[in-house]
Order: structure tokens, then C-alpha cells, then sequence
């Protein structure tokens, strides 16, 4: 038990650096804290979570190492996240201004309720289709996992790790919510989705440049 809480502390601190960083997961989390509220953002960051133990199913399994030795499974993963970056990119592009005065907690800036499944699958196709989480995973748990600690264990691990991303970015949507940062962002909704849709887009193009390693 003591080594098994050792290990977990080595992920979690690794871990902890890459929930914090910039990314995509953070870009759509704050975009849909602006533009559909709080209840959107939530879901989000739990499809976000829940994509997670995806990455670690399949790097427990084996998986992993198998796309990450193949260029053709490897470029099949890439462009499937490409073409959604760029997808969602040119959707924030082409959305004109937000009325953010509608309730924080309950209705979507333009005045519709974002439907839970389309929330949900926001967050959890922008984490699944992220090659890079191949790699990252693939090397930590290879680093810091002993061979001998048992799946179930693993799977544990995976679970810590998909709760601490829920509640990161849980705690970012409520922060985002608040209705100090509403009215902040109420007045630049149009040039905020605009900024949104061109970081979406870059981020697909760097992830266009990412070589299997």
C-alpha cells in the first residue's frame, strides 16, 4: 500500500502541471463558461474527465504503445482532432455577439439551453482526440508505474487523476460564472468569440505539426 501511495503522489504531481496548462480543455471550458454558462461548463469539464480514463484504459491495455509505434494510427488520431479544432474554430468565428446577461447558472448566452449530450461530447471529443495525451500518458505511467502494480490499482490512478481534472475545471467554470466575470465579459463577446475561434484554429494547426515520436 505504501508503494502504490508513493506512486500516486509521482502522477499527481506530474499530473498537476498539465491540468493547469493552457490548452484546448481549458480554451473550451472557458468558452462555454462566456458563451452557454455555468450548467454548459460543468457538463463540459465532465465529458473532459470522463475522456481521461479513456486515455488511461487504453494505455493500461497496451493500447497506447501500439498507436504510438504506428505512424498510421498515430496520423488517424491527429487529423480527427485537427479537423474538430478547426471545426469548433470556425464556429466561434461566425458567432456574433452573446447576450451574457441571461442567468450564469441555468440558460446559454444567445438565450437556448446547450443540450447535456452536446456539453458533455464538447469536452470529451476535445480531450479524446488529442494525440498528445497518447504520449503523455504512455510515458508517465511507464516511468512512475511499476509493471507489477495490478490494473485494478491502475485503474484506480486513473480515476484520482479524472476526479482532480473534473475539479479543476469545475472550480474554473465557477470562477468564470461569477457575475463580476460576466459583466466583465459581457461588453467584448463578439471580439471574445472571435479570440476563441483563432486559438481553436492555432491549436489545430500546432497540433497539425505534432510528428509521432
Amino acid at each position: 500500500m505504501h508503494t502504490y501511495l508513493i506512486e500516486l503522489a509521482s502522477l499527481m504531481a506530474i499530473f498537476a502541471f498539465a491540468i493547469i496548462s493552457p490548452g484546448a480543455d481549458l480554451a473550451m471550458v472557458m468558452r462555454q463558461s462566456i458563451v452557454h454558462g455555468r450548467r454548459s461548463a460543468v457538463i463540459t469539464s465532465f465529458g473532459i474527465g470522463t475522456s481521461l480514463m479513456v486515455h488511461v484504459t487504453y494505455t493500461i491495455l497496451g493500447l497506447g504503445l501500439i498507436i504510438s509505434q504506428s505512424i498510421y494510427l498515430f496520423n488517424i488520431v491527429k487529423w480527427c482532432g485537427v479537423a474538430y479544432l478547426v471545426y469548433i474554430g470556425f464556429k466561434a468565428l461566425k458567432a456574433g455577439k452573446a447576450d451574457i446577461d441571461a442567468p450564469a447558472a441555468g440558460a446559454s448566452a444567445n438565450g437556448r439551453r446547450q443540450s447535456s449530450v452536446r456539453a458533455f461530447g464538447l469536452g470529451f471529443m476535445a480531450n479524446a482526440l488529442n494525440p498528445k495525451a497518447v504520449f503523455f500518458f504512455l510515458s508517465i505511467f511507464s516511468t512512475v508505474v511499476s509493471a507489477h502494480t495490478p490494473m485494478t490499482v491502475k485503474f484506480g490512478y486513473g480515476l484520482v487523476m479524472a476526479t482532480c481534472l473534473i475539479a479543476w475545471f469545475v472550480g474554473v467554470s465557477l470562477f468564470m460564472t461569477t457575475p463580476k466575470m460576466r459583466a466583465a465579459f459581457s461588453r467584448a463577446s463578439q471580439w471574445i468569440n472571435r479570440a476563441s475561434g483563432v486559438v481553436f484554429i492555432a491549436l489545430g494547426i500546432k497540433l497539425a505539426t505534432e510528428r509521432a515520436v
